[in-house]
C-alpha cells in the first residue's frame, strides 16, 4: 500500500453483543489522541448521564459528543411516538451536515441502525450521503441490524456476537464498565 491508498473509511460496529458503542469511542479517543476532530452524535440516548460525557469535556471543543433523542423509545407494536421521529430527523439533518462540511475528521453515527431498524430513517438518505462525504472524513454507524444497503458501502464492518453476560447471573450494570 501507498499514501495514496488513504481516505476516510466507513466503519460499522453491529450484532446482537455488548460493545458496540465502547468500540466507536475507542476509536474516536485514538483519533482524537492524533490530532483528529471527532463529533459523536448519539440518535437515541438522551435522558440518561453517562461517564464518557464528562471525560468528552476534558478533551476539548475539538471531541463533541451530542445526545439527540429521549432515551429510549417504544416499538415492536406500538406505536413510535412522532416527537422521538421529529428528533431522529433533527439528529440525520445535523449528522449529514457534519458529515458533509468537512469540518470533522470523524463523525460516530451511535445508535443509527437503531433509528433506521425502526423506521424512523430511510437507509438510502444515509447511503446517499456517506457516497458524497468528503474523501478524509471517516464515519461510525452503530447499533444493531446494519441496513445492507450500509454493510455493502462500509469499508470494514465488525459484529459483536454475545458469549456470556453478567445480566444472565443477575449483576447489574455497573457504573464506570457499561456507562
Amino acid at each position: 500500500m501507498t499514501e495514496t491508498s488513504r481516505r476516510g473509511l466507513i466503519l460499522i460496529n453491529t450484532g446482537p453483543g455488548k460493545g458496540k458503542t465502547t468500540a466507536a469511542l475507542g476509536t474516536a479517543f485514538r483519533a482524537a489522541g492524533n490530532g483528529m476532530r471527532v463529533l459523536i452524535l448519539q440518535f437515541l440516548k438522551g435522558s440518561w448521564h453517562y461517564g464518557e460525557l464528562d471525560a468528552a469535556k476534558l478533551l476539548g471543543e475539538d471531541f463533541v459528543i451530542k445526545q439527540m433523542g429521549r432515551g429510549f423509545v417504544k416499538v415492536g407494536g406500538a406505536e413510535t411516538d412522532p416527537e422521538d421521529i421529529r428528533m431522529v430527523e433533527q439528529a440525520w439533518d445535523e449528522a449529514a451536515a457534519a458529515i458533509l462540511s468537512g469540518d470533522w475528521d470523524l463523525v460516530v453515527l451511535d445508535e443509527i441502525n437503531y433509528a433506521i431498524g425502526y423506521k424512523m430513517l430511510d437507509p438510502e438518505k444515509v447511503a446517499e450521503v456517506l457516497r458524497a462525504k468528503p474523501e478524509m472524513v471517516h464515519v461510525i454507524l452503530t447499533g444493531r441490524n446494519a441496513h445492507p444497503t450500509l454493510i455493502e458501502l462500509a469499508d470494514t464492518v465488525t459484529e459483536m456476537r454475545e458469549v456470556k453476560h453478567a445480566y444472565e447471573k443477575g449483576i447489574l450494570a455497573q457504573r464506570g464498565i457499561e456507562f
